[in-house]
């Protein structure tokens, strides 16, 4: 008898029914591959912090230091974050493939998804002719791309939310999600709010603790762009979002914050990655 109890004990353990009273949490660290201070501080924040998943810019300049990096950390989970914008006064990224519709007139993807005050006419895929088989072309050989240097990859997620300006690339994403045996961005998630909005830079660490001592059972999402306050950093921006260093300066403190690894664990949150999602 007390083998049998112990055996279904066992089971109910296994199909995680005795889960349900956890709190996990999936850190994902945005845009590794689009400059060198982003690449150093998303491998710190998974090597001496708290991400578990990073995205993946495949037509960044920086992308090929970002592969060598991701090779060099094989536990580090990782998504393909497909780009179709260039938003960087300073910089720009160009398509993989011949895409006419995708790009403005010197041959750089366009700056925004949807129409911004801060940028001229014609400066958003919204305002473009965009064709859904060139986006489709694009899309396949960054992740092709990706899939043949990259081991880890496990899911897809899009740049600046372009999924969302039509329910056609919506579909295409999840099409190509299922044919490349990919994951995509989990819905199922509630979206954790970390330091919140109004919290100056200093002060992140400890609304980011105080917010996770709220955490009820449950799984959560947090996305931040890590990097750090370099020369280079500080180049990068646009009209309406200057100070680009300094914000993601701090994200890159947060992630790695001794504090902030000594809440988690207290609380006793489990970090997640996509890749665990995948496999359950």
């Amino acid at each position: 008898m007390k083998t049998t109890f112990f055996t279904l004990l066992m089971a109910f353990f296994a199909t995680g029914i005795f889960a349900q009273n956890e709190i996990k949490l999936l850190i994902r660290a945005d845009d590794i591959g689009s400059f060198h201070a982003a690449n150093v501080a998303c491998i710190e924040s998974y090597k001496n912090g708290i991400a578990r998943s990073v995205e993946l810019m495949v037509p960044c300049a920086w992308y090929p230091e970002a592969v060598k990096m991701l090779n060099e950390n094989p536990g580090f989970d990782v998504g393909i974050h497909l780009v179709l914008t260039s938003e960087w006064s300073n910089v720009k990224w160009r398509p993989l493939t011949n895409c006419p519709s995708l790009v403005d007139k010197d041959g750089y993807f366009f700056p925004m998804v949807w129409k911004n005050d801060n940028f001229p006419a014609g400066s958003s895929i919204s305002e473009a002719n965009w064709k859904i088989e060139e986006v489709e072309k694009e899309l396949r050989a960054q992740i092709e791309l990706a899939l043949r240097q990259v081991p880890q990859v496990s899911h897809l997620s899009n740049h600046m939310g372009f999924t969302m300006l039509d329910p056609k690339l919506a579909e295409l994403v999840e099409k190509l999600a299922k044919e490349y045996k990919l994951g995509t961005e989990a819905n199922n998630l509630k979206y954790f709010q970390g330091w919140g909005r109004d919290a100056k830079p200093e002060d992140r660490i400890e609304k980011f603790c105080e917010n996770l001592e709220k955490l009820e059972p449950g799984s959560y999402l947090f996305v931040e762009h890590p990097a750090h306050d370099t020369d280079e950093m500080k180049t990068v921006g646009h009209k309406g979002y200057e100070n680009v260093a300094t914000d993601r300066e701090w994200v890159t403190r947060v992630f790695t914050s001794k504090k902030v690894k000594e809440t988690i664990k207290k609380k006793g949150i489990k970090l997640i990655s996509y890749a665990d999602l995948k496999e359950r």
